[in-house]
């Protein structure tokens, strides 16, 4: 560290003299302040519509394959991937993604609060276009069980 005027003796030869220690703290909040934007920025890079899935404890892993994704949002709205699509050009879109793989599985992914008629509508261009790798994403949180019905009362 250097020395303040009039510490080397009185004679100010070390007056302009450099400082030789290293100054980190600048470094550590310039590293701090890039992490936060990273951290912020990153889950905006992911591609396509968020929705609310609903839970089904029998849900499992899929193929490890890049799936073809076409989501069903609560207002109707179809996707394929992040781009909207019309359900008269979905199948064909979907072709031309797939080409000539046949065995590339297809993501149906329902918001929970869609219409089931949207996402049986859905199902059934798929199915009527002839793709038949058909997979319905949902949440693997356990799902609620429903209490069995009460044993009819007055019976003996």
């Amino acid at each position: 560290m250097a020395m303040g005027p009039g510490l080397d003796g009185g004679n100010g030869d070390n007056l302009y003299k450099p400082v030789a220690d290293i100054n980190v703290t600048p470094l550590v909040d310039v590293m701090l302040v890039l992490l936060i934007i990273f951290m912020v920025t990153a889950p905006l890079l992911a591609s396509g519509m968020k929705v609310n899935l609903p839970s089904a404890s029998a849900a499992q892993p899929l193929n490890p394959q890049e799936p073809i994704v076409v989501i069903v949002a609560k207002d109707g709205k179809i996707a394929l991937g992040p781009d909207d699509v019309d359900a008269a050009r979905l199948v064909d879109a979907i072709r031309e993604k797939i080409g000539d793989d046949t065995t590339r599985t297809v993501h149906i992914r329902g918001d929970k609060e869609a219409a089931y008629g949207d996402v049986v509508s859905v199902l059934n261009l798929l199915a009527s276009g002839g793709l038949t790798h058909i997979a319905i994403v949902a949440d693997a949180k356990a799902a609620p069980v429903a209490p069995a019905p009460a044993p009819a009362s007055g019976s003996k």
